[in-house]
């Protein structure tokens, strides 16, 4: 039991830690876009002082990087979120080995385990693909939700550390369920990339409800076409990872229950989030799918895979029900 209460504070560390690095990534894309709407009015104030003394060829209207870059802007803030991340990556991963120790099993057989491993594995995605190009605009975004699921884990999911069912004690475990954590994980990265691609492109559309200085940190984040390009490479990934869910899981029912399909509850929302997500590549790659059309179908695959994690397991009644609440 001591490795387990260890746990349940290294966790509680890693959602701080994250909530740290989610107040750093947002201060961080304020000054940011603080930074240019100061830039924007002084290059127009000096545009109106320039008209006002004769001086040719300085409309008032011209755009503001016709007057020159601005400042650049110290992004310490955004280093001490990548900073903090990693160090709730690193905790949240050694609470869920110790919780795999106490509990002498892997460590995600209910719904509390599984939040904390698609948790890590989320934020561990945003970490890795940071490594390879700049994607700090995404940290606010992902340490938010990383808290949001922890504290939901802790509070509403929380189940003491023990063993599991015969049933349960097979190699599948370790495989099927862990590759659906994992592919979770990445959806969940995507799905953040597909909101922030939503916002642009509503922006850049000239919407009225984002045109306000306040939403000016959309400027610095990646193009929507650059947004959705990473999106559609995160979601082929964990798509393939998802079918491979299906296939693992099909097997393990046959061996455990003596059928391959059931039509239990978790079978057909698993299967539901499978048609969705193929559909979406497909529509993408062959249909010529692209923009705001096809990151609505991230969202609505997403919307899919937390109703498959939350609500068929404390909804409905079926042989998959392993929330342990």
């Amino acid at each position: 039991m001591e490795l387990a209460n260890l746990s349940v504070l290294l966790v509680w560390g890693a959602a701080t830690a994250l909530a740290i690095g989610f107040i750093a990534f947002a201060v961080d894309l304020s000054r940011l876009s603080g930074a240019k709407v100061d830039a924007r009015d002084a290059a127009r104030s000096r545009q109106k002082v320039a008209v006002g003394a004769g001086v040719e060829d300085a409309p008032v209207d011209a755009p503001v990087d016709d007057a020159g870059p601005a400042a650049p802007v110290s992004r310490k803030l955004a280093g001490i979120g990548m900073s903090v991340t990693w160090l709730a990556a690193a905790l949240l991963l050694i609470a869920i080995v110790l919780r795999g120790i106490a509990a002498g099993r892997t460590p995600w057989a209910n719904m509390y385990e599984f939040a904390l491993v698609g948790t890590f594995v989320a934020v561990a995605v945003f970490v890795g693909v940071n490594t390879r190009r700049d994607v700090r605009f995404l940290g606010a975004f992902v340490a938010g939700l990383g808290v949001l699921f922890l504290v939901l884990a802790q509070e509403k999911f929380f189940v003491a550390a023990m063993g599991v069912q015969p049933a349960l004690q097979k190699y599948w475990l370790v495989l099927h369920v862990g590759v659906a954590i994992v592919a979770t994980g990445i959806f969940t990265v995507a799905f953040v990339t597909s909101v922030l691609q939503l916002l642009r492109d509503a922006r850049d559309n000239g919407s009225a409800m984002l045109g306000s200085r306040h939403w000016g940190w959309l400027d610095h984040t990646a193009t929507p076409g650059a947004l959705e390009s990473l999106s559609f490479r995160l979601n082929s990934v964990a798509f393939v990872l998802w079918t491979f869910t299906l296939i693992g899981g099909a097997i393990w029912a046959e061996d455990a229950w003596g059928r391959y399909w059931g039509w239990d509850p978790k079978e057909v929302w698993s299967f539901i989030v499978w048609v969705v997500y193929a559909a979406y590549l497909h529509a993408r790659t062959t249909r010529g799918w692209s923009g705001s059309r096809a990151a609505w179908f991230v969202v609505a695959g997403y919307a899919c895979v937390l109703f498959n994690f939350t609500g068929v397991n404390l909804i409905f009644n079926g042989k998959h029900s392993y929330s342990g609440l």
